[in-house]
């Protein structure tokens, strides 16, 4: 498996991962329908954003997005085709994410958890510091951070970096 930059051509089949990987938590059909939009990945946002897949066999697998504000960055998305799940690719994913962070001088790494992926971000290092709304009313989607550098270590305890709600 390899990791490399998403092409612009490439967003259907991402929206489609992204759709599959988000029914694999068994989310009833019109919760899925109300966050259509977020989970679509449009060949703008391939542009305008570090967006990197997983390739294995010569198909695209998985993804991860990247925004960032100023040295703070947030992961937009990382999914993972349901069929290949549990086997490290993910783990792969995020690695390459972080390195990508780092590299572009970041100092953190804020993620905006769904929740059943909460865990494996905890076991990759992050750490959990509040919760913010989503959709449906009365849902929540925990807020993960991740310091990049060992300097930031203590200021991303203390305040989390600002999150776009879901």
């Amino acid at each position: 498996m390899r990791i490399r930059r998403a092409r612009p051509d490439e967003a259907a089949h991402l929206t489609g991962i992204a759709h599959a990987a988000k029914r694999h938590w068994g989310y009833p059909e019109p919760w899925i329908r109300r966050w259509r939009a977020d989970l679509t990945i449009t060949a703008s946002f391939i542009r305008r954003h570090p967006v990197y897949c997983a390739v294995a066999n010569r198909r695209v697998v998985g993804f991860y997005a990247l925004s960032r504000r100023r040295t703070e960055f947030e992961l937009e998305h990382m999914w993972v085709d349901p069929a290949l799940m549990g086997r490290g690719i993910g783990k792969r994913l995020f690695t390459h994410a972080l390195a990508t962070a780092r590299a572009a001088g970041g100092a953190s790494l804020c993620i905006a958890s769904d929740p059943n992926a909460e865990g494996f971000y905890l076991r990759l290092g992050a750490r959990r510091v509040g919760a913010v709304p989503s959709s449906p009313q009365g849902r929540e989607l925990p807020v993960l951070v991740l310091a990049l550098h060992a300097a930031e270590v203590r200021r991303a305890s203390r305040k989390a970096p600002p999150v776009k709600m879901r």
